[in-house]
């Protein structure tokens, strides 16, 4: 487009710049719970410093600040299961040799159990009334959950990313919505992993090949827009 309309906006991103229309475009915050970036949580029973995404919270709320005041419809998931484990298969509560597995007691609670304090939102970026939350299974925000169907009734075509992790459910959402027609765009700063090598890998595919599953931008150039 050369001529922007009144609600469409341009973010200097990369491979090229990203245009949305504030009214189609929706911020989805992946993850953003206590299990995976306070001390005590799912995150660092698997061994991770969680100083590394404790370090995403303050862009966060600051994405999250710019989408509501533009009236950017916002999408928050969580990744929790149900108390009895019906919906967290083995192959998934048994990899690796965490201290504590999917469901364990934990100092917040049963790890990564809905309606345990750890599985809530880190202060601050909790859902306002009228946001979405989605609480999800897996990795991706679409596996089994209302994600489509909330999309598609609000006609939303492009989505901002922010979240944890990079390389796992956030690169997973973005992939997924790829293959159902999404334009996607990561913020950078507003992401972050456990493995800073790992997050600046996902970037790189993101955007590579004109694009391949979405645009990237910095923080700053977002809130330009």
């Amino acid at each position: 487009m050369s001529e922007l309309s009144s609600s469409v906006r341009r973010v200097s991103a990369q491979p090229r710049p990203f245009e949305f229309d504030v009214a189609r475009t929706a911020l989805v915050m992946i993850d953003m719970q206590r299990d995976f970036v306070e001390p005590g949580g799912f995150g660092e029973s698997l061994g991770n410093d969680v100083s590394r995404l404790a370090a995403v919270v303050p862009p966060a709320l600051e994405l999250l600040g710019w989408a509501r005041s533009r009236g950017l419809l916002v999408v928050h998931t969580r990744e929790a299961h149900r108390a009895d484990l019906s919906d967290c298969p083995p192959a998934k509560r048994l990899r690796g040799a965490p201290s504590m597995r999917i469901g364990d007691p934990g100092p917040m609670g049963r790890i990564l159990i809905d309606g345990e304090p750890g599985a809530g939102f880190v202060d601050g970026l909790e859902p306002l009334a009228g946001e979405i939350e989605i609480v999800k299974p897996g990795k991706g925000a679409f596996y089994n959950t209302t994600l489509t169907h909330s999309l598609l009734s609000r006609r939303i075509t492009h989505l901002i990313f922010g979240g944890v992790t990079t390389e796992v459910c956030v690169q997973t959402t973005m992939r997924e919505a790829n293959d159902r027609g999404y334009d996607a765009l990561l913020v950078e700063d507003a992401t972050g992993s456990y493995f800073p090598e790992f997050k600046q890998a996902t970037i790189e595919m993101i955007r590579a090949q004109g694009g391949i599953v979405g645009w990237t931008a910095r923080l700053d150039e977002v809130l330009k827009a």
